[in-house]
């Protein structure tokens, strides 16, 4: 299958923590489960992911007991119409959007996904820069 796609673990902020570029035929879940693994190296105080409905079902049994983390699933009410801005999941969503003013990250131009991965940590670096100034 042709494509990829991210997974981004970030802070409250929206200032990016992990990343996992990969092919686009492997499940949510299962790229969550790659985040997991580099998360627990790196964050070993982390007690609490939000994450949204794709993530649900096996998935908050493995991060409690694997990690000892709460995955907190945000859902859509079923009876919404319409877009509903839903609280937490922006915060995601509007890293993706910063992300998305960088023109090599605009399209899916690389051939590695570590490159693509590199890629976005160069992103979020010049963000974090920007504001430092």
């Amino acid at each position: 299958m042709n494509g990829r796609k991210r997974h981004i673990l970030v802070d409250t902020l929206g200032l990016l923590l992990i990343v996992v570029v990969h092919a686009a035929n492997i499940q949510d879940r299962d790229g969550a489960k790659l985040v997991f693994q580099r998360a627990k190296r790196w964050f070993k105080r982390l007690k609490l992911i939000w994450a949204d409905g794709g993530y649900a079902g096996t998935l908050i049994d493995v991060a409690k007991e694997l990690y000892g983390w709460t995955l907190a699933i945000i859902k859509r009410s079923d009876d919404t119409q319409g877009f509903k801005v839903l609280p937490k999941r922006w915060i995601v969503e509007r890293t993706f959007g910063w992300f998305n003013r960088y023109r090599r990250l605009s399209k899916d131009y690389e051939y590695c996904t570590d490159t693509s991965e590199t890629m976005l940590y160069i992103a979020m670096t010049h963000i974090m820069v920007r504001r430092l100034a």
